[in-house]
């Protein structure tokens, strides 16, 4: 068995694990035979984990950041299309026993990159002659580099109050950029779906479900974290619908399915309190909630409907789904800043749920999902203009604290 061959072997419900399905084509509206009208149950990928070799994860195994999700081609889907290097992120200390995996080293700076290597695989795979997705931002740029990287067209639904330089961003990969109303998103890419022929790469179900493929890319997340620290005592990740989530436990359930270790991290949803749906869906122990959306910076992340992987991964992990109100996402943030670290609102929200909870063991990982390149307000300047002259000059440092 080489490295480079995927031990995919089929898709399996998250609503009954009995039942399966063939590996093509992927179903992204989900299990039709659990889902309800009212709830839509994901389908997962499983794989012959009798086949893996014993050297994937080998503390000796060397690999080169530009191998990217190839490294782990065994544990994912076919990997079809070429890949930006993604992955590899680096694993900071941040403090003693808190590590931040920062995920803005990504190509197009977002963990997003992950899935879309996955999802844009697929798509060839289907011989669909593009890609569509509803984004407020990191997925459709990621989307749009996978997809003129592949040689894809891709179009991309996304809000009215789009940022100006995620526009510019967008625009760049060659993406037909759509922004329309929020909730009129996902009605037209299912029409562009239906009529077009384009492979959707988000969500289509009443309650997320997302691509089959997508989370498999996250869980390359938890490999390199425990190739890195082991199995940290709980990993805090920013959730929207909750693919991140559920691809980090996953990966680390694998981990200990392969016998390479006896216990797995709490996992922590956090997420903007504007809308919280997985927080409400496991107040509730119900499979999915929908939620009223207040306004909130953390766009990236805010989402009406959660999804059952997120439920899952906070259950059977023993983790919490925690509810972050904007100044404590700010706070972190901040922190970050001062760190050398400069991440998205959205993306700050790992560490902002650790200082919510306090001491939940050590170490900890926080997971930091994107740059701050991404946030609202960039693209509009800050700094006022200084007047050439010593005086002035030395007004403003003396202003910003600094004494001589």
């Amino acid at each position: 068995m080489t490295a480079g061959i995927s031990l995919a072997t089929r898709q399996r419900s998250l609503g009954d694990p009995d039942i399966r399905y063939p590996l093509w084509p992927p179903r992204t509206h989900g299990c039709p035979r659990t889902s309800t009208s009212r709830v839509s149950y994901p389908v997962e990928v499983d794989y012959d984990y009798e086949r893996v070799p014993a050297a994937l994860f080998s503390p000796t195994r060397t690999a080169r950041r530009a191998d990217g999700l190839d490294r782990w081609a065994p544990l994912l889907p076919p990997l079809s299309a070429p890949g930006l290097g993604e992955g590899g992120t680096p694993l900071i200390e941040f403090e003693p026993g808190v590590y931040l995996k920062d995920e803005s080293r990504n190509p197009t700076w977002s963990h997003k990159d992950r899935l879309n290597r996955c999802t844009t695989s697929a798509a060839l795979g289907t011989g669909a002659p593009g890609i569509v997705v509803a984004s407020s931002g990191n997925h459709g740029a990621s989307a749009a580099a996978f997809a003129a990287r592949a040689g894809l067209r891709c179009v991309v639904f996304t809000g009215l109050d789009l940022p100006p330089a995620v526009d510019t961003f967008l625009n760049a990969y060659g993406a037909v950029v759509l922004p329309v109303p929020r909730a009129a998103r996902w009605p037209l890419m299912r029409q562009v779906v239906d009529r077009m022929g384009l492979h959707p790469v988000s969500n289509l179900t009443p309650t997320h479900t997302g691509h089959p493929f997508g989370p498999e890319g996250y869980k390359t997340i938890a490999y390199e974290i425990f190739q890195d620290l082991g199995v940290p005592a709980a990993v805090f990740v920013p959730t929207g619908y909750g693919e991140l989530l559920f691809g980090v436990w996953k990966g680390f359930a694998e981990l200990r399915r392969l016998g390479l270790t006896d216990r797995l991290p709490r996992v922590f949803a956090c997420e903007p309190a504007a809308a919280a749906p997985l927080a409400e869906a496991m107040r509730q122990g119900v499979a999915a909630a929908r939620v009223e959306v207040s306004p909130t910076a953390a766009y990236s992340i805010v989402s009406v409907v959660s999804g059952y992987r997120g439920v899952l991964a906070v259950r059977d992990s023993g983790g919490r789904a925690l509810a972050l109100d904007d100044t404590r996402l700010e706070a972190a943030q901040a922190e970050l800043a001062r760190a050398g670290l400069w991440t998205e609102l959205s993306g700050a929200a790992g560490l902002a749920g650790l200082r919510s909870v306090g001491d939940v063991g050590s170490p900890v990982v926080c997971v930091s999902t994107s740059s701050g390149f991404k946030d609202a307000a960039v693209g509009s300047r800050t700094t006022e203009a200084v007047d050439p002259q010593w005086d002035e000059v030395y007004r403003r440092l003396r202003a910003a604290g600094l004494r001589g």
